[in-house]
Order: C-alpha cells, then sequence, then structure tokens
C-alpha cells in the first residue's frame, strides 16, 4: 500500500525529481502565513517516539519558559536573517522569537500536542511559520536549504548511521551555519532508573566528529547557562555549544 506524503513533502519531492535544486530561498514552498496548517495527520516517523512526546507534553499545560533560549539568542546576534529550520520546536518559543526577528521559519516538532500549541503561540505573535510534524531522520528535508539550522536541547535518537547528524549537517546551505546547542555533562553521565541512558542520544560530540574540510568550527565550548525561569531543564547550568558553518 503506497504512503500519502504530506503536502510540504510531496512540493520538495517533486522539485528532487525534476532535478530542480534551486536557491536556499527557492527550496521551500510559499512563505509561511500565521495560520500556516498544521500537518499533523501526515507525521513521518517513530510512532512510539511520538506518543512518548504526546504524554508529556499532555502531562503538563505547559512543558517549556516560552522564553527563547538563551544560546540562540546570543548565537544568532550577527546574523542575516534567512531561512531557519527550528529543530525540535517544541512549544515554539524560539521559533516564534526567530520569526519576528525576521527569520522565514520552518518549525519541525515529533510531537502534534506541541506543535498545537506552539502555532496558537504563533498566531497570538502574528507570525508565519511552517510547521513539520516530522522525525529529524524521516523528514526528508531538501538539502542544503537552510542558512541556520537550530537544535536547542534535542532528544535526537543516535543509530547505528548515524542518521540524525547526518540529518542536521545536510540541512544547511554553504554559508549557512548549524548551531547545536546541549546541557553540559549529559553525555557522561550513567543510565538511571526513570529509564533515561545518554548513550541512547545524539550529543554534540558526535555531530562535531562529522565534520569535514568543508566545514569551519566558529563556537565549541562550554559555558554558564542563561536560564530562563521556570520550565522542564531549568535546573541545568551549563551548555555546550557547538557553532559550525558549512563553506561549500
Amino acid at each position: 500500500m503506497g504512503v500519502v506524503l504530506p503536502e510540504w513533502q510531496q512540493h520538495w519531492r517533486g522539485r528532487e525529481a525534476m532535478g530542480d535544486g534551486g536557491s536556499v530561498t527557492d527550496n521551500i514552498a510559499g512563505s509561511p502565513t500565521s495560520d500556516s496548517p498544521l500537518p499533523t495527520d501526515g507525521y513521518v516517523g517513530d510512532p512510539a517516539v511520538r506518543a512518548e512526546w504526546d504524554s508529556r507534553y499532555t502531562d503538563r499545560q505547559q512543558l517549556w519558559s516560552g522564553q527563547p533560549n538563551g544560546a540562540l539568542v546570543a548565537e544568532v546576534e550577527g546574523l542575516k536573517p534567512g531561512r531557519v529550520l527550528d529543530v525540535g520546536c517544541g512549544e515554539g518559543a524560539d521559533a516564534v522569537w526567530l520569526a519576528r526577528t525576521g527569520w522565514d521559519v520552518t518549525a519541525l516538532e515529533v510531537s502534534g500536542v506541541a506543535l498545537e500549541r506552539a502555532a496558537g503561540h504563533a498566531r497570538d505573535a502574528g507570525v508565519g511559520i511552517r510547521w513539520v510534524h516530522a522525525g529529524l531522520a524521516e523528514a526528508a528535508l531538501p538539502p542544503a536549504s537552510f542558512d541556520l539550522v537550530s537544535a536547542q536541547y534535542p532528544a535526537l535518537l543516535r543509530t547505528p548511521d548515524a542518521a540524525a547528524e547526518r540529518a542536521l549537517l545536510a540541512a544547511v546551505a554553504p554559508g549557512g551555519v548549524l548551531l547545536l546547542v546541549h546541557h553540559a555533562g549529559m553525555d557522561t553521565q550513567q543510565a538511571d532508573d526513570r529509564g533515561f541512558d545518554p548513550a541512547d542520544y545524539v550529543w554534540p560530540s558526535m555531530v562535531a566528529a562529522l565534520l569535514d574540510d568543508d566545514w569551519v568550527v566558529e563556537v565549541d565550548e562550554q559555558r554558564p547557562r542563561v536560564a530562563p525561569d521556570g520550565g522542564a531543564g531549568a535546573h541545568h547550568t551549563d551548555d555546550v555549544v557547538l557553532r559550525a558553518r558549512r563553506l561549500r
């Protein structure tokens, strides 16, 4: 039985079939509007991952602080706004902030519950965002199409073929930036009784290890976190920040 692809994925794959790479600004359909539809019925990815994150969001009326991540705000300063991919957009605080500051935002998230909340925040803010309901590795994003790929504390599952790491790198356009931020020290922790095992997830060092001569590392450091008030994860005090620019 054939799989019916979401409209956004049909468009991108159609352009690939025609051999039409285009520029960064041409590879993604239409400018988003504040009422851009949610593709929640066309989820692409592991159903178990979607169910897990839907459950986490359902358990709390608001999971995150509602403020943009401090490392994102600091690192984006000075960048010329263009196309940005927000990986694991959650309830949309980063995506809305980026849209307000002039970026053309595509926001990807596995949880339909989170996307519904994010879309509501975007409507309230009067900004347009393009929503993608998918896992990163399964989303079939147009290659080399984003001036900025932002992944703030992403919960990306590790696979033998490094699918998530390679998807992050592949999405960045020549001249564009990958910004990956995570909680410092978590990658060295032992598995706990809640079922969380750091070895199951992608950490910045794994992405950095895949960078070749097509990339230049602009930032790779641990620094004190600018922590927002409230929200899950507020107890973490330090960040690992990886910022790399694709040369070609």
